[in-house]
């Protein structure tokens, strides 16, 4: 899915709000920005203007450099102080001062080290990456998803982490394989390519789409043959082009298949609750609760007009004697006219 046919933040928002009132959740607290900008890494303040798509984005040296200093902020060592850099790197196998850029706002981290930050805090790992909309997307689906469409097979699982089906069972049976970085990114662009082609069915050309971030196609040759990483800017412009995730191209297997089981739980956790109570997909297609609500405002008089009005629709359609109805059984209509069995 290209970034461009992303459903609207509003939408998300607004269907996020109303499931979490159905669930009995308050739609205050799920969508709280504290909370959201905890789980996106975007600002607070931010975060309104993101939704309504009026907040110009921070260019990614920047917004790097935040997020960085957000996960210090707010996720901090046993004594309540902030991770040093060293502690941080050495993680990963690597000294301090090579964050200290990245620190300080004046350069970008290395992949490598995006990655082994991302998991040293335990963040998703496109965290350090994704522009706000995405990020802010990516909050709102943890939060509640949308309806699954049911394809739930070791295909669909690889199509939504770029893993091989193959990869995908390992994993599930606790066996990931344990693909060397470059080589990882370079299998995850690969299916990109592959499973989101243009409309006439060929994948997209290395120029159109480093031409979207304002590279020459030139740039990717080295990662499209499996011979280097593709520079952080690079990497968020390749995922922004097609849509997905911040941290497609560097999460691992485990956390890749993780998030993209998360979903699918989440969404099928709302098909079987519907199952479960049929009523509530009545409810949702005729918008019940918002006429009911509407009506709680009428005074006496109204509500005998509303009812009035509600029987002379029904016996339009030929339904104002089923039985739940004022009408009643057929059979009780039946006796009101006069008529014998």
């Amino acid at each position: 899915m290209r970034a461009a046919a992303r459903p609207d933040l509003p939408a998300i928002w607004r269907r996020v709000a109303a499931l979490a009132e159905r669930c009995g959740r308050d739609p205050a607290e799920v969508l709280g920005v504290g909370r959201l900008s905890h789980l996106s890494g975007v600002e607070p303040h931010r975060i309104p203007r993101v939704v309504a798509g009026t907040s110009a984005e921070v260019p990614l040296e920047r917004r790097v450099h935040r997020r960085f200093r957000l996960l210090r902020a707010t996720r901090r060592d046993k004594h309540g102080r902030e991770w040093p850099l060293a502690a941080i790197a050495h993680d990963f196998g690597a000294p301090g001062a090579s964050l200290g850029p990245l620190n300080a706002g004046t350069g970008l981290p290395r992949m490598g080290h995006a990655a082994g930050v991302q998991r040293f805090f335990g963040v998703y790992a496109g965290f350090l990456l994704a522009d706000s909309k995405s990020a802010v997307e990516r909050a709102l689906a943890l939060s509640v998803t949308t309806v699954s469409d049911g394809r739930d097979d070791l295909e669909h699982l690889s199509y939504l982490t770029g893993i091989s089906p193959q990869a995908v069972r390992q994993t599930l049976d606790g066996r990931p394989p344990r693909l060397p970085l470059k080589e990882q990114v370079h299998q995850r662009f690969e299916h990109l390519r592959r499973t989101r082609p243009r409309q006439d069915g060929q994948a997209h050309s290395l120029t159109a789409i480093a031409r979207s971030f304002d590279a020459s196609g030139q740039s990717l040759t080295r990662l499209a043959q499996g011979e280097g990483m593709p520079n952080l800017a690079a990497a968020a412009g390749i995922q922004r082009f097609y849509g997905v995730d911040g941290g497609f191209l560097l999460a691992d297997d485990t956390e890749a298949l993780a998030t993209a089981l998360a979903l699918i739980e989440g969404e099928l956790e709302c098909v079987e609750r519907e199952r479960e109570n049929p009523m509530l997909a009545v409810l949702r297609a005729h918008d019940v609760r918002s006429i009911v609500t509407r009506a709680g405002r009428l005074s006496p008089q109204g509500w005998k007009s509303l009812a009035d009005h509600l029987d002379d629709l029904l016996a339009r359609e030929g339904q104002l004697g089923v039985p739940g109805t004022k009408g009643g059984t057929p059979d009780e209509g039946a006796a009101a006219e006069g008529e014998t069995p």
